[in-house]
């Protein structure tokens, strides 16, 4: 049986917004698997325990550039918060989504070799990143990058720099904005409900499934109740089905109708989504930060 510390309950806690207790009692029976642990309170007290499951925990920016019909959005991580203001950083992760529009490179490392010169760094973008490790005392990077270049329209939208949107449509350029604004606030996983991750949806089954059965009900009952909540995920994490955030008596896909714009595709980016961020001792970091600032002086 593995130990439950307070570090993990209150991890737990901090992802679900559940109860103390209910963390510990769900560490305990998952035998301390995080994971599983944040299922069984999925389970046991609804959406409510997933509802801070993909907060941020990665500095950094999203950065955005569109010319004409080609366009990108580029993730450019860093250490802390501090650094994102930092305007030699955003220079560079504007640069970076520029260079991803004008060259389409393969990977992030093929990114990272393009040409370029900033604050006496290069000359190519990844000299420019070493440079400015060197300069600020921070490590940065390049997470990840899309680029859109279909012949389609497209329009961006960025929140406080740690969400970024590319939408790419036909039609109404004012619908599309819209579009853009409705994906960093909603957040869907998907255009449509054929293009959900079959994994992600059986997952959702699997949790509705659980919860259920729970109720005691007979099997046909069960099976309803279940393929409900599952038709109630979709409306949730489809963005066509998502209710407008304008007007929530018409879904998104009405709206698109109404005003003759078609969505053909859509990237949403927020800033540090996945990562684990350090939970080092601020004193020490700050004193790391410092040594490293004066060697590279």
């Amino acid at each position: 049986m593995a130990t439950i510390t307070a570090k993990m309950v209150g991890e737990l806690r901090a992802k679900t917004d559940a109860p103390m207790m209910e963390c510990k009692k769900a560490l305990t029976e998952a035998d301390g698997d995080m994971a599983r642990a944040e299922e069984l309170l999925r389970i046991k007290l609804g959406t409510k325990a997933g509802s801070k499951s993909g907060r941020v925990t990665a500095e950094g920016v999203v950065a955005a550039h569109v010319d004409g019909n080609v366009g990108a959005l580029v993730e450019v991580n860093c250490e802390t918060d501090f650094v994102t203001k930092n305007e030699m950083f955003q220079n560079m992760a504007q640069a970076a989504a520029r260079l991803v529009a004008e060259h389409d490179p393969a990977d992030v490392a093929a990114l990272a070799g393009l040409p370029y010169e900033q604050d006496g760094y290069g000359p190519t973008l990844d000299d420019v990143r070493k440079g400015l490790v060197g300069k600020i005392g921070e490590n940065m990077g390049f997470r990840r990058f899309a680029r859109k270049a279909g012949g389609n329209p497209l329009v961006t939208y960025l929140h406080g720099g740690r969400i970024g949107v590319l939408v790419e449509y036909e039609g109404d350029e004012a619908a599309a904005r819209d579009v853009a604004m409705q994906v960093a606030a909603m957040k869907p996983v998907a255009l449509s409900e054929a293009e959900v991750p079959a994994a992600l949806l059986e997952q959702e089954r699997s949790v509705a499934a659980a919860k259920a059965a729970e109720s005691g009900k007979p099997a046909d009952i069960v099976e309803k109740i279940v393929e409900g909540s599952v038709r109630k995920y979709m409306k949730e994490v489809v963005l066509l089905d998502q209710a407008f955030v304008k007007d929530d008596k018409q879904s998104v896909g009405q709206m698109l109708r109404d005003s003759n714009t078609r969505v053909a595709s859509f990237v949403l980016y927020v800033v540090g989504e996945g990562l684990e961020k350090k939970s080092d001792d601020f004193a020490a970091e700050v004193a790391a930060q410092m040594a490293a600032a004066q060697g590279a002086a």
